[in-house]
């Protein structure tokens, strides 16, 4: 299992769920779990594309196999209801894999989680830095007419 916001889908998102789903072997089933607009809001910004967009999207990666929009009112209520055997913490996450390891263990769920630390470099390897670029890139006014 993995999860994130996967707003401005990049590289890097494809590349932690790859690793994702080779941490369960060669017939691992990868589910990812979207964090739901209001939890992005909470911890990021706002997030440029809804969670049902950002759902589908990512249903559309051959690398993955179910897709779940995430539960304000309980955060593990996914990870209780699919049972996985691997939970996968994104390179810039700020989970303590230990921390959410122990916090699953005292709610009975008994699951390895393991960051994955690589992270294939990219010039725009983040959506933050999507982000940043084209706030900073000057455009000529008419570069953006068909976007009306």
């Amino acid at each position: 299992m993995a999860s994130g916001t996967f707003d401005i889908l990049h590289p890097g998102h494809v590349f932690y769920l790859e690793e994702a789903k080779k941490l369960g072997g060669q017939n691992a089933e990868l589910f990812v779990v979207i964090a739901t607009d209001k939890t992005v809001e909470k911890h990021k910004r706002i997030p440029i594309m809804s969670q049902q967009q950002r759902a589908e999207l990512i249903s559309k990666l051959s690398v993955v196999d179910e897709v779940y929009v995430g539960n304000e009112g309980d955060p593990f209520k996914i990870v209780k209801e699919k049972q996985p055997d691997i939970i996968a913490i994104g390179p810039d996450q700020k989970f303590s894999p230990k921390k959410l390891q122990t916090q699953l263990k005292n709610i009975g769920i008994n699951v390895q989680v393991t960051k994955i630390k690589d992270y294939k470099k990219f010039e725009l390897d983040s959506t933050c830095k999507i982000i940043r670029k084209i706030k900073r890139t000057h455009f000529d006014e008419n570069v953006f007419d068909d976007c009306d």
